[in-house]
């Protein structure tokens, strides 16, 4: 049996999907069954900050198929592909795929935010999403979405029968895990990190709602501390920094920009507190990432995050101020319930592994094998 996961979009400009489809291939390979071999596609001429090669075994290959995911070109390039190697069931992990693959189909979603948020998106590129998700959804034999609000989502915007879309969460990578204050120390100097900080990490995309955030800050003024906004930075929404001028906050807030992949678990640990005011996420990696790094966590409680927090995370209203800034508040002042958070967010961040998350695919691969 042969099972092709498509590994094209683990590449810088994928970082979210690419750590997904890296940390699923390498939980599946030690699960595979002897008759079972797994192939990893990957376009030769993209980089990647994870070595797909470091993977290869005697059932697991990596094979070279130079298309992007946004190629016409894989339309009827990929089918051929899939056939010559044999394939018995394809994986594709984005959207943007080959709608007549010719082979039983696995699509995994993640959230619905150019439809749900519509304010931000052109109408073209809302009319397109929609349109390739609406193929991409037709296509599959079974769509894994990362967790039960994303499920929901699409039942809600899509006509999926409820019997086709499962859901399988993520999980946080290995690396992530509290480290000693030698390591953070070290950061911290590389960096010029402050001692005292509070962290963000994710895009500057309108729906993470970092201008309420920087209002909440502002309002609350919680000396020494400064915030720090990590990751990438997309030029198309500069208000943030805009803002940080206006709220006269240069000298408590940095952003930090994008973060090597090595350094992400020991930022967390250094951090007094993880703080996620997202209106809307398919998952919410971070905030478990935080927690397995040992840092109390404050985030919004709406759409998938209270299903990945459980009782381990201070929540807040993400559209009230007052909510967010009472809900640091409480977290900074007040070390015992740090304390409690911390550990019961360890205890949370058990609940999630990527051997679960690659058990339970291979069982979708292997059901829709079945007559």
């Amino acid at each position: 049996m042969c099972f092709v996961l498509d590994a094209r979009t683990a590449t810088d400009h994928f970082p979210g999907i690419g750590r997904y489809v890296f940390n699923l291939a390498r939980a599946m390979i030690p699960l595979l069954n002897k008759n079972e071999q797994l192939i990893l596609l990957r376009d030769p001429h993209q980089s990647s900050p994870w070595n797909l090669a470091a993977l290869t075994s005697e059932r697991v290959q990596i094979v070279g198929i130079p298309l992007s995911p946004f190629s016409v070109r894989q339309q009827w390039l990929l089918p051929n592909l899939l056939r010559r190697s044999g394939t018995d069931v394809y994986h594709s992990p984005y959207y943007l795929m080959s709608y007549r693959p010719g082979v039983p189909t696995v699509l995994t979603v993640y959230d619905l935010i150019p439809l749900l948020y519509p304010q931000h998106v052109s109408a073209q590129a809302r009319l397109l999403f929609r349109w390739t998700t609406s193929l991409a959804l037709r296509t599959a034999a079974h769509v894994v979405a990362i967790s039960q609000a994303t499920r929901h989502d699409f039942l809600d915007r899509f006509h999926i029968s409820p019997a086709k879309i499962s859901t399988i969460h993520l999980a946080p990578d290995p690396t992530f895990q509290p480290l000693p204050a030698l390591k953070i120390t070290t950061l911290r100097t590389r960096l010029n990190l402050p001692e005292l900080y509070v962290l963000y990490l994710g895009s500057n995309k309108p729906h993470k709602n970092l201008l309420r955030l920087l209002e909440a800050w502002a309002r609350l003024q919680p000396q020494p501390y400064t915030l720090l906004i990590a990751g990438v930075w997309d030029n198309r929404y500069p208000e943030a920094k805009a803002r940080i001028r206006e709220l006269g906050l240069a000298g408590s807030v940095r952003f930090l920009g994008p973060i090597l992949e090595k350094d992400m678990p020991t930022l967390y640990s250094g951090a007094t507190a993880f703080v996620f005011p997202s209106e809307h996420e398919g998952f919410g990696l971070p905030v478990l990432e935080a927690m397995a790094c040992g840092v109390p966590v404050a985030c919004s409680n709406t759409s998938s995050l209270p299903e990945i927090v459980g009782e381990a995370a201070l929540t807040f209203n993400p559209v009230q101020v007052e909510s967010i800034a009472s809900a640091l508040g409480q977290l900074l002042n007040n070390p015992t319930l740090r304390a409690h958070l911390q550990e019961q967010g360890l205890r949370q961040s058990t609940k999630f592994s990527w051997q679960q998350t690659a058990q339970a695919t291979l069982e979708v691969y292997r059901m829709i094998m079945s007559p």
